[in-house]
């Protein structure tokens, strides 16, 4: 059996970084490429292929960035502007930003029989949008990248569905920013609840 260490080596690895430079180690075709092989091995309920990204660099990684500055400080609540719009000039240093929706269309085109399915269970749009971000952060971290993952929606998205053409159907769920690591990401958290995370019945050595 293949060992699996290698894939929980990289999940230990992905990690918030914010110190970040406006390099990286890799192309711009491999971060693409990442995104790219991403989406099309992601786990989707019935196919259903809901996902969609956007990345950015250079000058348009930028320009999302300058326009969170200018709207962040007349919508974040007054407890949270340090967290909202102090941290942005460390987004904004960056090398790039992958934007993540979701399309609330893409069940429409499943067999009619799938479709009341998504109904009664709409959290698995919620599971596709956090697979999709787990996955890309996971991949580029494991390519020397450092990541951080925001939630500047709502307030940037009519700014990025007007810029990039964005179809009204596509829902940001969040934002990827990436580049050069100058620093780790800084002492480990503790991880709680162990103890009572895991439980497990019927194997052969008994339950935790």
């Amino acid at each position: 059996m293949a060992s699996t260490t290698s894939f929980l080596d990289a999940i230990v690895n992905r990690r918030s970084v914010y110190t970040l430079t406006n390099t990286s180690p890799i192309s711009q075709s491999r971060i693409s490429e990442i995104v790219h092989e991403a989406l099309k091995y992601c786990p989707s309920a019935f196919n259903v292929r809901s996902s969609r990204c956007i990345i950015l660099f250079g000058v348009e990684h930028t320009a999302l960035w300058d326009h969170a500055a200018e709207v962040m400080p007349k919508v974040a609540p007054a407890a949270l502007q340090d967290l909202f719009v102090g941290r942005i000039p460390l987004f904004k240093a960056g090398y790039g930003t992958v934007l993540f929706f979701e399309d609330t269309t893409a069940k429409n085109l499943l067999p009619p029989a799938f479709v009341p399915l998504f109904k009664e269970y709409p959290e698995v749009d919620e599971h596709a949008s956090g697979m999709i971000q787990f996955i890309v952060w996971t991949a580029l971290a494991a390519e020397g990248l450092g990541c951080n993952l925001q939630h500047y929606q709502p307030s940037i998205t009519p700014y990025v569905k007007d810029k990039y053409n964005v179809p009204e159907t596509w829902e940001l769920k969040a934002q990827l920013v990436f580049g050069q690591p100058t620093a780790g990401p800084g002492p480990d958290k503790e991880r709680t609840h162990l103890e009572i995370a895991l439980k497990s019945y019927g194997g052969d050595e008994g339950g935790l």
